[in-house]
């Protein structure tokens, strides 16, 4: 059985390595045949997000967990030769293209639309781009949200020095409600409570010396997630949002590698989505 979820948006956090949860929660939502209208995702939930729109179910895990201990397309190494802590080449071409094979017609054929978000390093402000029929933007795009400051090369889109989307906006729900959407479910990666303790520091001149506007955002992140963690919370309580998260405190980092703690923080996933959304879904059906 099939379950439209009508008028109601899906926000996906990122987190890098932390997204595993995510897949867990969409393959759940794969497995129950749940879909929406519309669908914003931040940095790994951007990545991770793909394979729900072009419902490859199995597959975000896959490239995450079992192909990230193959490939090891994650890590330090990779700043000498590309500038990055990824391996950009595997990450954005080998894998959608060669090695598990990304289904595009899927993708661009699905009525929901997928957001992705980045940040402008010119304006300082988060944008939410989406692509319905270029491959190569779209990868482009997906690249662009999960650049990390810092560690990861800026990344130019439609002319525009873009990178990760969490910088500006790492939550996007304001986003979903102001598009009109009632009551979104929002999927976190980190347990309810949880606040970033990391120490904001104004940023040097020296540091991206083009953007101002990105050292201003990134002289305060910290602050602005925390207030993000708190909003969402204050939402949870007033039943304005369903939110999925860890239940327990994390125990998986960003660049986490260990096999065995990203199974169960997959499974953790998708039981979590699974008791937060099956009284919806029948709900729905006695309706």
């Amino acid at each position: 059985m099939k379950t439209k979820l009508i008028n109601t948006a899906l926000v996906l956090e990122g987190g890098g390595m932390r997204g595993v949860f995510n897949i867990g929660v969409m393959d759940y939502l794969m497995d129950a045949g749940i879909s929406f209208p519309h669908c914003i995702a931040v940095s790994a939930g951007a990545c991770n997000g793909l394979s729900y729109m072009s419902r490859q179910r199995g597959r975000a895990k896959l490239s995450t967990i079992d192909y990230m201990k193959k490939y090891r397309y994650i890590g330090m190494k990779h700043l000498w030769s590309q500038h990055s802590i990824f391996d950009q080449h595997t990450m954005y071409d080998r894998l959608p293209n060669e090695l598990l094979p990304f289904d595009y017609a899927t993708c661009f054929a699905n009525p929901m639309r997928f957001e992705m978000v980045v940040t402008n390093c010119r304006t300082g402000q988060a944008e939410y781009l989406t692509e319905t029929q270029d491959p190569e933007r779209l990868l482009l795009i997906t690249k662009a949200s999960s650049s990390l400051p810092y560690v990861c090369p800026i990344v130019n889109v439609d002319g525009e020095p873009m990178l990760d989307g969490g910088i500006a906006d790492s939550i996007p729900v304001e986003r979903a409600l102001a598009l009109g959407f009632k009551k979104p479910v929002v999927v976190l990666t980190r347990n309810r409570g949880y606040r970033d303790t990391g120490r904001d520091i104004k940023q040097p001149k020296f540091i991206y010396r083009n953007y101002p506007r990105l050292r201003l955002l990134l002289s305060k992140r910290h602050e602005l997630y925390n207030q993000e963690l708190e909003l969402i919370e204050r939402m949870e309580d007033a039943g304005e949002i369903i939110a999925i998260r860890p239940i327990r405190p994390m125990e998986v980092d960003r660049l986490e590698q260990d096999e065995e703690k990203l199974n169960a923080l997959y499974e953790e996933g998708y039981e979590c989505a699974r008791m937060a959304l099956q009284p919806l879904i029948e709900s729905k059906t006695e309706d």
